[in-house]
């Protein structure tokens, strides 16, 4: 994959994580909310990884 493939990656991530933060600032429910933004802070720390080119599931070049 290319890096720029990696970055548009990354940047798809974040979107979809910035998607969940604002979903789970309009539920009501507490446990709800503490789910969404769990998820939301886990894919962000996927996007800086994939932005990184840190994944190990990567074939080496």
């Amino acid at each position: 994959m290319s890096v720029a493939g990696e970055s548009g990656r990354a940047q798809q991530m974040r979107a979809k994580a910035q998607e969940i933060k604002d979903e789970a600032a309009r539920t009501t429910d507490p446990k709800e909310r503490q789910r969404l933004t769990e998820r939301a802070r886990r894919l962000l720390e996927q996007s800086e990884q994939e932005g990184r080119g840190g994944s190990q599931k990567r074939e080496p070049m």
